[in-house]
């Protein structure tokens, strides 16, 4: 374990043993089969996106010249590739056992995952059918030997690699190489017609396989195979400093080039041939290095999270119904409702129409003059833009800043951005040298002779489609301060030198790191003359040394600190005399957990948080992040007791330790797992 000077763990190795725990959902065996599936799916793609991104920046750093200390918590950037290498590896191998049991309990329930060798004669004749119809028409194919240039891969896809040894009258064994890109406009998992109670599904690739007759009719050839390959790419945006470009087609220009961006790993199928394998390092220009990483048959395995559920909910989580918010009906006028006091949304526990509710009525009320809101992912078919398409439609003043630089989601904010200016939306881009990362709407209504605000703060995304997977909060309010602030961060966007000042709202970059150190040094002082003093933090990811170093302050000053951190967490909990006050959790379950929650005792008046922001570093100092005080004393008992309930989980809460091993929390306690007892909480709260 990477450490440094015990105080720290290194965030890439945190994160790492983060998708451990994901993988170790894949692994448990009181998860429903194919859920288990798909979180191996997860486990790839997050695996991925942290070589695209995470890797990348250290192997830049590497490439460089530099040992990267400065930035990576003590460690040598060359070390750290090493280790990062060694545990993915460890992972990897980890994975495909866990997919060989997976595969084997799959069988005892009639479902069959078959190669291209175990087809039957009566599945043989759907297969070449398929391939002729569907998957032939949208293949790729390049024969290598006698390319100048070799063809670039794309970033992910996944290639067979294949291999012909031509007949030869001369004995001489001539090869020739080609590459089939896998087409990903096609299910991976192709559902054979069932036999009896039997299910059979083959995955596009052994369909594929099967068909390489079909394919290389034009070369005479005594045996042919065919191993996967993918190349994973650096992910860093490379902004062009054009003055002449608008910033939409730098980012454009920027994502285009991401496409060809240097190769940070080579993936490969360990059973191909050796002289495949050197040919194809040759033409790429691979070294072997710590980036080129033996696999199994199939890469790509993010495809799992879309297996097919052949109709067996038996195999899946049960649905849950999202319920009402308590108080606060989908009839008539939500404004007036949230006029007469605050409401919390809790998705996926509470239903997200409450926001396309809100977004919806203030489009077509006749009162409302204006709607401001930020936007960093939207769903694919996003009700969110329709209905702010629609507001424009009715005459509103309707102004959207979109995070054009949202990582992965750059292209379809581009288009969303296209989509709203030609409706006359009105578009703000960011603001210079910082990412907009708050989620926030303020609507105004014309009320007699006054102008009144309404608006909502957000922990997540307004996004329809992971609203159903992740946990986030939303506050609907009508209090006047706290609408008159967020206004402000709406001018800030626009007048970007005129920094402005907040009571209320915990506002990156500027004032979130001193407020929440001064919320800390209160309970410190409070701690010291024997006050109650005490810190609940849930976030999603913990990193900012300046912030692990206070809370280690309070710790030794006898503040009790609970940390719920899902991902990274750079702190060691539980040491004597550092951090020996502090406990620090994970769940991993069904929900994504995403909410940021903050509770500070203050001698028996707690104070209570949502905000955007994790304490990252770049969520501190370089992102315009949106903390929020909860003032309704109901909805901070609310928040307060469902961190509760996740602190109290003893099923699905590993345990943060020196050891970091993901141990999973164990007491003789009655059983609890959260996310369960969470909706079960809302559930009650309705017959109350």
């Amino acid at each position: 374990m990477v450490k440094y000077n015990n105080q720290y763990v290194n965030r890439e190795i945190s994160w790492l043993w983060f998708n451990e725990r994901v993988l170790q959902e894949s692994a448990d065996k009181n998860v429903p089969l194919i859920e288990r599936l798909r979180f191996l799916g997860i486990f790839s793609n997050n695996l991925d996106e942290f070589f695209k991104v995470r890797y990348a920046t250290v192997k830049r750093i590497v490439e460089a010249g530099k040992n990267g200390k400065s930035v990576l918590g003590g460690e040598k950037a060359k070390d750290l590739l090493e280790e990062i290498t060694k545990i993915c590896i460890d992972q990897q191998t980890k994975s495909l056992g866990i997919l060989k049991q997976i595969e084997d309990e799959l069988e005892d329930q009639n479902i069959f995952i078959i190669q291209e060798t175990e087809l039957a004669d009566s599945q043989k004749d759907f297969v070449k059918g398929y391939f002729l119809e569907r998957v032939s028409p949208q293949l790729m194919t390049i024969i290598l030997n006698d390319l100048t240039r070799f063809p670039t891969l794309k970033d992910t896809a996944a290639y067979l690699a294949v291999r012909m040894v031509l007949k030869s009258d001369t004995g001489k064994k001539e090869k020739r190489y080609a590459l089939i890109e896998i087409p990903k406009g096609i299910d991976r998992f192709v559902v054979l017609p069932k036999e009896g109670d039997r299910n059979y599904i083959i995955i596009l690739d052994d369909l594929i396989r099967y068909c390489l007759d079909s394919i290389f009719t034009m070369f005479e050839y005594e045996a042919i195979s065919a191993h996967m390959i993918k190349i994973t790419r650096d992910a860093e945006l490379d902004m062009d400093n054009d003055l002449s470009k608008s910033f939409i087609e730098k980012i454009s220009s920027s994502v285009e080039h991401r496409k060809v961006g240097d190769p940070v790993r080579f993936v490969y199928d360990k059973s191909i041939g050796k002289d495949t394998l050197l040919f194809l390092q040759d033409k790429m220009n691979i070294e072997d290095t710590d980036s080129v990483i033996p696999g199994g048959r199939y890469h790509n395995r993010r495809d799992y999270m879309g297996f097919p559920s052949l109709g067996r909910q038996d195999l899946l989580y049960d649905r849950i119904m999202p319920l009402p918010i308590k108080g606060l009906s989908m009839e008539g006028s939500i404004l007036e409702e949230i006029a007469k006091k605050d409401y919390l949304q809790y998705t996926p526990y509470h239903t997200f129409a409450y926001i396309l509710k809100f977004l919806r009525e203030a489009a077509l009320d006749p009162k409302v003059r204006t709607i401001k809101i930020t936007v960093y992912r939207l769903a694919n078919d996003s009700q969110i833009a329709a209905s702010l398409i629609n507001a424009v439609k009715n005459g509103k003043q309707v102004t959207v800043q979109i995070e054009l630089q949202a990582r992965f989601d750059e292209q379809a904010n581009i288009e969303y951005a296209e989509q709203l200016q030609a409706e006359g939306i009105k578009l703000i881009f960011g603001v210079p040298g910082l990412k907009v990362h708050s989620k926030i709407c303020v609507i105004e209504r014309e009320e007699g002779d006054e102008i009144k605000r309404y608006g909502f703060v957000n922990t997540g995304n307004f996004n329809e489609s992971t609203a159903r997977i992740y946990t986030d909060y939303t506050l609907f309010t009508a209090h006047v301060p706290i609408l008159k602030e967020l206004n402000k961060v709406f001018d800030f966007f626009e007048t970007t030198y005129k920094i402005n000042k907040y009571k209320h709202l915990i506002v990156s970059p500027h004032y979130t790191k001193s407020t929440f150190t001064k919320l800390i040094d209160n309970e410190i002082a409070n701690a010291i003359v024997g006050k109650e003093a005490y810190i609940k933090i849930k976030m999603n990811s913990f990193t900012s040394y300046k912030m692990v170093d206070r809370l280690y302050e309070a710790s030794r000053a006898g503040v009790k600190i609970q940390l719920i951190i899902r991902g990274i967490c750079c702190l060691v909990p539980g040491v004597k005399g550092m951090s020996e006050n502090i406990e620090a959790i994970s769940v991993v379950d069904k929900f994504l957990e995403h909410t940021r929650l903050f509770v500070f005792a203050n001698d028996g008046n707690p104070k209570v948080y949502i905000s955007s922001a994790d304490w990252m570093t770049r969520n501190l100092d370089y992102r315009v992040e949106v903390g929020c005080p909860i003032y309704d004393e109901d909805i901070k008992k609310e928040l307060v007791d469902t961190f509760e309930i996740c602190w109290k989980d003893n099923t699905k809460a590993r345990i943060f330790t020196e050891k970091q091993d993901n141990a999973y929390r164990k007491d003789n306690g009655a059983k609890s797992r959260s996310q369960f007892a969470t909706y079960d909480y809302y559930l009650d709260k309705l017959k109350d």
